[in-house]
């Protein structure tokens, strides 16, 4: 009964914002090295001897990012979890985690490992979370000490640093002040990394401690954390969305369908009256007809994030108005959607085949993008010096095409729904920064707004993107890419010294 450490990834949603919400239409998610991390153990070494009349358990929640504990207790017949401290800590996403994990391991155990789980549950669940640097906000921090807005000021602050809130709120009055994020989908990673280290814990499954995808043998474990996280984030979040932020937390990078909502709605989950370890029973042998298909930059490209600081947006609300505007105005919308879907799909395609010329023809494929991360993109198409040369520089430049196409559609797409999908500060940001040397894509991650902004780069060209970024008042942040899913880690991150640096070192 030792502790069982997790850790699952943020995203980015590269393209598919809004779209990816209906079938069959896909989106190009990125999962990055910003890591969520939970930690399990029981509270209670020693279960008294009367115990085993016990109708509960004790749950303890920690974030020591907030300086938050909650305290609950979970009934071990119906799975009810009720709050012991005071209840403006709630975590919902937690919450549910722990009652859906907790079922699908009743829903799946025979007689005697049910025996053995009710015994390991009398000692209680000691739950501790822990979000990377990269899913919060520290801008206010880094101008409040001084220090330059680039990565390397970042870098100083110590792993899991205390969460600053976006405390500014207009009306300055006693309402709960909201944590200023970066828009990695923390809550997803959150929720992920706790149903992935409870369902280790109860031995409901057997996850792997690889970061290489390509090793993993643990499919089947992965499916069934896919599907416990998925249902419970939807519950929490009060409705079932597309779910590519928790599919590429348990997955890794790549490219999504989402699954028909039914198969979460049509559960008797929410149902009070139903026991929860039946409806689990129905959504862990429901039809989960998503589509994952492995995806990521080709080589020799880098993922940038950038904070342009001037606080986050509400994605439900903006995807309400985009759903307003389809209903009002159906054939215009539809227009809009099959253009912007069009533009996916070319980039999609153009990103696929330069990773096939990079496997192809290696050495003018390095020759093409060394020389092209020092060019502005005007300047590219005067590299095409061999037929081989060509058909790289051809490829990117319809890369690019295609992301001025996704980005057109969707500020159409805002300007008629009347939402700031890309506003006209980040529009300035983003044509600067897609004629910047080495610059291959540039744009709004997922619903768009003002959370932050992404930008490809050729070779070593990111840094240069750095400095320009800071020159306009942007924090490039440290997250990069990295296709790793959900996985098991040997120990808690706050003492085998991982640090965000460190870990998202990762060998190509």
């Amino acid at each position: 009964m030792g502790e069982v450490v997790s850790s699952a990834p943020g995203k980015v949603l590269m393209t598919g914002g809004y779209l990816i919400l209906e079938r069959p239409n896909a989106g190009l998610v990125l999962s990055t090295n910003a890591r969520f991390y939970a930690i399990v153990k029981p509270i209670h070494h020693e279960i008294k001897p009367d115990s085993w009349a016990w109708a509960w358990t004790d749950v303890r929640l920690t974030s020591p990012q907030l300086s938050r504990e909650a305290l609950y207790k979970l009934a071990l017949k119906n799975l009810t979890i009720q709050t012991v401290s005071p209840s403006d800590t709630r975590n919902p996403f937690v919450e549910y985690a722990v009652q859906y994990s907790v079922a699908a391991a009743y829903a799946t155990f025979d007689h005697n490992k049910k025996e053995l789980l009710h015994k390991l549950l009398l000692h209680g669940l000691d739950i501790t979370i822990l979000g990377g640097n990269d899913f919060y906000s520290y801008r206010n921090e880094i101008e409040r000490r001084g220090l330059p807005l680039t990565p390397e000021s970042l870098a100083t602050l110590p792993p899991f640093s205390s969460i600053t809130f976006n405390t500014d709120d207009a009306d300055g009055g006693n309402c709960k002040p909201e944590v200023a994020k970066t828009g990695l989908g923390s809550s997803a990673a959150m929720t992920m990394a706790v149903v992935a280290a409870l369902l280790h814990y109860l031995d409901v499954v057997k996850l792997s401690s690889s970061k290489d995808h390509r090793e993993r043998k643990d499919v089947a474990d992965l499916d069934m954390v896919h599907k416990i996280a998925q249902t419970a984030h939807c519950i929490a979040q009060g409705k079932v969305g597309s779910g590519f932020d928790v599919s590429s937390a348990v997955y890794g990078s790549q490219r999504y369908v989402r699954f028909s909502p039914e198969v979460i709605s049509s559960t008797k989950v929410a149902d009070i009256a139903v026991p929860l370890s039946d409806g689990i029973t129905e959504i862990i042998k429901g039809n989960w007809d998503h589509d994952t298909t492995e995806f990521s930059l080709p080589p020799l490209m880098s993922l940038l994030l950038g904070e342009p600081g001037t606080g986050g947006s509400s994605t439900p609300s903006m995807v309400g108005a985009v759903k307003k505007w389809q209903k009002s105005d159906p054939q215009k919308s539809l227009d809009t959607w099959t253009r912007l879907s069009e533009a996916n799909s070319a980039l999609e395609m153009q990103l696929n085949l330069l990773s096939k010329l990079a496997k192809e023809q290696w050495n003018a494929y390095k020759s093409v993008i060394d020389s092209c991360s020092m060019l502005r993109p005007d300047k590219w198409i005067e590299q095409a010096s061999e037929p081989n040369k060509e058909a790289v520089i051809k490829a990117l430049l319809g890369a690019k095409e295609a992301m001025l196409g996704i980005r057109y559609h969707m500020r159409l797409m805002g300007e008629a729904a009347g939402v700031p999908i890309e506003p006209e500060p980040q529009t300035q940001l983003l044509d600067a920064t897609m004629n910047l040397e080495g610059v291959l894509l540039a744009g709004v991650p997922g619903a768009g707004g003002f959370d932050a902004v992404f930008a490809v780069t050729l070779g070593d060209s990111s840094s240069n993107v750095t400095k320009v970024w800071s020159s306009l008042n942007v924090l490039a942040l440290l997250v990069k890419e990295d296709p790793c899913g959900v996985c098991l880690e040997k120990a808690d991150p706050r003492t085998n010294g991982i640090t965000s640096a460190v870990s998202s070192i990762h060998i190509e």
